[in-house]
């Protein structure tokens, strides 16, 4: 798959980096994307891997644009109140770059529809705010053997790290699951939400790009990814920390006991 025309002058700054390069833009435009929310997180995850060219994002939401997004969710505009993100989300990408194709997937994910929907896609990206969303898709990316990009927002802290959960590492352990990491949800109660707490808009646009980032170099097989890494981001500090996390051979499933 090669590059030619205006495809090749509108990824010429991703052309000339060492790392990237022709075979690693041809990697991105082969790529297929599937990005859990059209909110906060996966407003810039959106917008991003548009811009860099995947082939074909595929964007799960089941709500529409109110006015109280639009402090954070930078994909949508004041004319798309009302309307469902992923239309807008769509819309907004055929703007930036017409070269990718998007897939609307105007619904919630569960359990029940996690497992075809991921099954469709080469990697995930994880902008949900419930843990009952991101345990669905994660058991899914790992029954499916996809990596798996899960990113969570706070009011000013946030986090972030991938999941290979269906490899092994170097010395042949299993990868760590998202259940490794997070047993168990909070109670209920624990976690205000958005509405309640607030958010820090700016943050939101950091941390997606940061997924966005990290999924390109998942696509290409650069750097040192966030696998068994949880990059932790305080925003009042502005620090940044990253905590080591291992395989748990007590999770359910890749454990011992997993069936």
């Amino acid at each position: 798959m090669s590059l030619a025309g205006e495809e090749l002058e509108r990824y010429a700054r991703h052309v000339v980096l060492r790392e990237v390069g022709g075979p690693g833009q041809a990697k991105i435009r082969a790529a297929r994307v599937l990005v859990i929310g059209a909110g906060g997180l996966g407003a810039p995850v959106i917008q991003y891997l548009a811009a860099a060219g995947v082939g074909v994002i595929g964007i799960v939401d089941d709500d529409v644009v109110s006015l109280s997004n639009l402090q954070r969710q930078v994909i949508h505009g004041t004319p798309d109140l009302g309307r469902p993100k992923v239309e807008s989300a769509a819309d907004a990408v055929g703007r930036l770059n017409p070269h990718v194709r998007i897939e609307q997937h105007a619904t919630r994910i569960t359990t029940q529809n996690a497992a075809a929907l991921v099954a469709a896609y080469d990697l995930v990206v994880d902008g949900s705010d419930n843990f009952d969303t991101r345990y669905a898709v994660s058991d899914a990316c790992f029954r499916a053997g996809r990596p798996l990009v899960t990113g969570a927002l706070g009011t000013f802290d946030a986090s972030l790290t991938t999941i290979r959960a269906h490899e092994r590492g170097p010395d042949g352990t299993p990868n760590p699951t998202y259940r490794c990491l997070f047993p168990a949800p909070p109670p209920p109660g624990a976690i205000p939400a958005c509405a309640e707490a607030g958010v820090l808009g700016a943050l939101a646009g950091v941390v997606g790009s940061l997924m966005a980032l990290e999924i390109l170099r998942e696509i290409v097989g650069f750097g040192e990814g966030l696998v068994g890494r949880l990059l932790m981001i305080d925003a009042r500090g502005m620090r940044f920390e990253t905590l080591q996390y291992e395989w748990d051979p007590e999770n359910p499933l890749s454990g011992s006991g997993a069936g």
